[in-house]
């Protein structure tokens, strides 16, 4: 996340503003599978967040970064 600069605080900003969740892929262990949260921060960042969630109902993320274009046009007809 830091590589993207983006800090712990935004990310968690991102699940408590009703973000838009997408299934990526089937994860190593049953039950725990990659997804992708497109939201945005309390500031108005538009945000995107892969994290693993896991059995023990956490996410575990995995990286975030700014929103591409196509990520803002889909998250915009939300």
């Amino acid at each position: 996340m830091w590589k993207h600069n983006v800090i712990e605080t935004e990310v968690r900003q991102v699940f408590l503003n009703e973000p838009r969740y997408r299934f990526i892929e089937k994860g190593r262990y049953r039950g725990e599978h990659l997804y992708l949260a497109l939201g945005t921060t309390d500031s108005g960042r538009y945000l995107t967040v892969y994290f693993l969630y896991k059995k023990n109902k956490e996410a575990l993320i995995v990286t975030a970064r700014d929103m591409t274009e196509k990520e803002r046009k889909k998250y915009a007809k939300k």
